[in-house]
């Protein structure tokens, strides 16, 4: 074993060993907490700090050749696990709160923001028929299958119950989708661009599944004008709202770097266009706040921020690059991969200056959604053998769409 593997193995160790008697003390102030001696919002902080620890554990998944975010789930799952030790209930009131569900919510946002930024808007229209046709197959076939497979499974429950689980089964988290590809570096490649839109599309078709099953388990009646305005709705949001941003980003970036032209304003105007773009997704389209984050992210261009100031890296590259003497083919050569790699800093600068945020928020959402797994359902058989199959079928639908 190498002094770099001890260390990791002796870091993993410690921590495992002491994180009992630290949350035996958060355990404390979160009593302390309630009964007015303490300080909630410290015990929560605490918790968040253990997320992350738990979440750089599960990224030496990579090690093995296996995406990231596969660790920060199952150590999410590992996490929630450990409430179930003497002394260590308090974690599964604290999975509950608002502010860890807030935190985490911000992190996905922040994810499908980055990914946005990472994705070219030309690329994804050229891919969108693609991306439609994939939506369609990869949520109508598991529906069906769900509706019929279930009753299979489980005979004698009310129509209205199958139809539900069908419904279960057209989902498809495109926050996981983006981070598994950016994990894997598949995120520039066609196919993640196909996948990746028929995630937006499944989103809007998700809603008027909801839509269909609810008028039929509510009155036996679906309204057409309802689905049509759902419809609209969604895709009038997208098209629009990506449309104004091309018009207006470039005008608004000029008049922001007028206030102040500094790096610090470039991050504050990039996170208010993902700001206003998930919220208007959520409140305007009825669409998931992460749908309005990526749409944010397709709609900045590196050239809406021309006006702010230049990265300090690229500045001192162009400074290096213009204090070479010499015409010769080398020096030559050398000055024109300086300036290359300045221009690709500015490029990226924004996406870098997101990802430094995102590397708080990120693992905390999925360490979160490994955290909210009931144990306790997989001690029945019968309910992990039919949960089993269910998602073989989940998972045999989604593939077939592709």
């Amino acid at each position: 074993m190498s002094l770099k593997q001890g260390l990791i193995a002796l870091t993993i160790g410690g921590a495992a060993l002491l994180f009992p008697y630290i949350a035996l003390a958060a355990e404390h102030g979160e009593a302390a907490a309630e009964t007015g001696h303490g300080n909630e919002a410290i015990t929560l902080i605490f918790f968040l700090f253990v997320m992350l620890m738990f979440a750089r554990i599960g990224a030496l998944m990579e090690r093995i050749g296996q995406p990231a975010v596969l660790g920060e789930l199952l150590m999410g799952v590992v996490l929630g696990a450990l409430a179930f030790l003497p002394g260590l209930g308090f974690i599964e009131q604290l999975k509950h709160k608002e502010f860890i569900a807030l935190v985490a919510e911000l992190g996905v946002i922040i994810l499908l923001f980055r990914t946005g930024l990472e994705s070219n808007l030309r690329e994804m229209k050229s891919v969108g028929i693609k991306a439609l046709l994939v939506a369609i197959v990869g949520v109508v076939l598991p529906f069906v299958s769900g509706y019929f497979v279930s009753q299979l499974l489980i005979p004698g429950l009310e129509n209205n119950t199958y139809l539900f689980i069908g419904a279960t089964l057209t989902a498809t988290s495109v926050g996981i989708t983006a981070r598994v590809f950016k994990d894997l570096k598949y995120l520039a490649t066609k196919e993640a661009k196909i996948v990746l839109g028929a995630a937006v599309f499944d989103d809007i078709l998700g809603l008027l599944i909801l839509a269909v099953v609810a008028g039929i388990v509510s009155g036996g009646q679906v309204s057409a004008g309802e689905i049509a305005w759902i419809s609209a709705k969604a895709f009038l949001f997208l098209v629009i709202s990506i449309a104004l941003g091309q018009l207006l980003a470039k005008r608004i970036g000029r008049l922001f770097s007028k206030i102040h032209s500094g790096v610090g304003m470039k991050m504050a105007l990039a996170l208010l266009f993902c700001g206003i773009y998930a919220y208007g997704a959520a409140v305007l389209a009825g669409l998931a706040p992460i749908v309005g984050a990526f749409a944010a992210g397709l709609v900045l261009d590196p050239l809406h921020f021309n006006d702010f100031v230049a990265p300090a890296i690229s500045q001192k590259l162009r400074r290096w690059s213009g204090k070479l003497q010499g015409n010769d083919v080398e020096t030559t050569e050398i000055k024109a991969e300086m300036n290359k790699e300045a221009d690709h800093e500015d490029h990226m600068h924004v996406e870098n200056l997101i990802e430094q945020i995102g590397w708080f928020f990120m693992p905390i959402f999925f360490v979160y959604t490994g955290l909210q797994v009931n144990l306790q359902t997989f001690l029945n058989p019968k309910v992990l053998g039919i949960g089993l199959v269910i998602t073989l079928v989940a998972f045999v639908g989604k593939i077939a769409a592709g």
